[in-house]
């Protein structure tokens, strides 16, 4: 291996690896709060599924805003502006806080959302306490994506694996106690769950905080001095990223979202395999985003010095790491279909027989097409690293929309291939879209684009 090549897989597994196990830390979270809804009842696990992928998605794109903060500071580290790096992350903060003010207020509304979509009057008044309380923790779980979007910018991503064990501990004890009334706390159910929840958000902010105060290399960059001051420019220039990315970001989960609706209308046998297959795919997916973060950081520090082939050994060796990881986990997924398929349902139960047949072709496809879904994650992450986000957008709808979910439909109905056809064509945008950022990728890091845009 060349020695360069050899100290940016270094480089950057030092930033992937805490930043990709924070991930999947959060994600299990999810896995926790599932299992604890079903022992709370039947209806609570529905009302309890349906409020918590609600407000997920309204914080994913939220956070896609905030994001921008992440290759501007680290475009600016690697130029050595350190001033600006205290600006980026002030008007980081005072964006999280304008962002939180809407989504707050929509998420407060969100029962009459399920109203109008024709949720029954008891699921609903399940899910609107819960919208309540994790409204509240909408600010503080803006802030710290901001934060280590921040940190990790600068080097020091290893604090993120910390903070987010200590919060998913605290969320999981938090759900004991206040969903089941344990420890002498009163029994408030699902609405419980979304207040420990809330104030998780609240401890890992506070706690991010109060290490970039005291740490000695952070502590040096005082972006709350002078926090009253607003930057316009700097604020209107974050919220174009911003926008492009959170688009993004809407435009790939959007596919998921329509395509696990689709599921439902060609039967509940149908949706139950593929919630086992999705979820399966959603935890192993942590990965790839943590490795796309990294690669952000990566590009962007590089990007700052104006160091072209340094670049381009960054996006490629986080391409090429991302994919290595990708195939070993879609092989032992091949390898292991039953026993992954048996951790959701009994596989020795004749019940469930026709869903587990419907599950092992699907989990065989996802497993096939997460390693092109990796590869488009974490080219995407180099492509904001070297701050283009426009293109990116028309790419993913037509990747994600005009071939992914168009091909799905038709593979799904009229060619009657039913999930296993709605799952060719979600793979099949996802190739499609890791193939355009790489592409888009290689073309403008080649030396006769190099800082054309700029």
């Amino acid at each position: 291996m060349h020695s360069k090549t050899g100290i940016e897989v270094q480089a950057f597994l030092k930033l992937a690896v805490p930043l990709a196990s924070a991930q999947l830390a959060q994600a299990a979270v999810g896995f926790v709060d599932t299992i604890m809804m079903g022992r709370l009842g039947t209806e609570i696990l529905a009302a309890g599924g349906l409020a918590s992928a609600a407000f997920q998605f309204l914080l994913n794109i939220a956070s896609g805003f905030v994001m921008a903060v992440s290759p501007f500071v680290a475009e600016a580290y690697g130029a050595g502006r350190y001033k600006q790096i205290e600006q980026l992350a002030r008007q980081g903060l005072w964006l999280s806080l304008f962002l939180s003010l809407p989504i707050m207020a929509t998420i407060y509304r969100l029962g009459f959302v399920l109203e109008g979509l024709g949720q029954s009057a008891s699921i609903v008044e399940l899910a609107v306490p819960y919208f309540h309380l994790i409204a509240w923790g909408i600010f503080p779980a803006l802030g710290f994506a901001m934060l280590r979007g921040y940190v990790s910018a600068l080097a020091q991503a290893h604090i993120v694996t910390v903070i987010v064990a200590i919060g998913t501990l605290f969320n999981i004890v938090g759900n004991y106690a206040l969903g089941f009334g344990q420890f002498g706390f009163p029994r408030l159910g699902l609405a419980g769950l979304g207040l420990a929840s809330g104030l998780s958000y609240w401890l890992m902010f506070l706690i991010f905080l109060a290490y970039i105060f005291q740490d000695s290399q952070l502590k040096r960059y005082r972006f709350l001095q002078d926090l009253y001051r607003l930057k316009p420019k700097i604020l209107m220039r974050l919220i174009a990223t911003g926008t492009a990315i959170a688009t993004t970001v809407v435009l790939e989960y959007g596919l998921f979202t329509i395509v696990t609706f689709l599921m439902g209308l060609l039967g509940t046998a149908v949706l139950a395999a593929h919630q086992a297959v999705y979820q399966t795919m959603y935890l192993l997916f942590t990965v790839p985003m943590g490795m796309s973060f990294a690669a952000t950081v990566r590009v962007g520090q590089a990007f700052g010095q104006q160091d072209h082939s340094r670049i381009r050994r960054a996006g490629y060796v986080g391409i090429v790491l991302v994919t290595g990881f990708m195939v070993l986990t879609a092989i032992a997924l091949v390898i292991y279909r039953r026993q992954v398929i048996g951790i959701y349902l009994d596989v020795h139960n004749p019940a469930n027989a026709q869903i587990i047949a419907m599950a092992m072709p699907m989990l065989l496809i996802s497993a096939l097409a997460q390693i092109l879904d990796g590869i488009q994650r974490v080219a995407l992450g180099a492509l904001y690293g070297l701050q283009d986000t426009r293109l990116p957008v028309l790419l993913s709808g037509v990747a994600f929309w005009g071939i992914g979910l168009t091909s799905g439909w038709l593979l799904g109905f009229l060619w009657e291939l039913d999930g296993v056809g709605l799952l060719i064509g979600q793979s099949t945008g996802v190739a499609v879209a890791g193939l355009l950022f790489v592409w888009r990728f290689h073309r403008l890091t080649a030396p006769k684009h190099y800082f054309s845009r700029r």
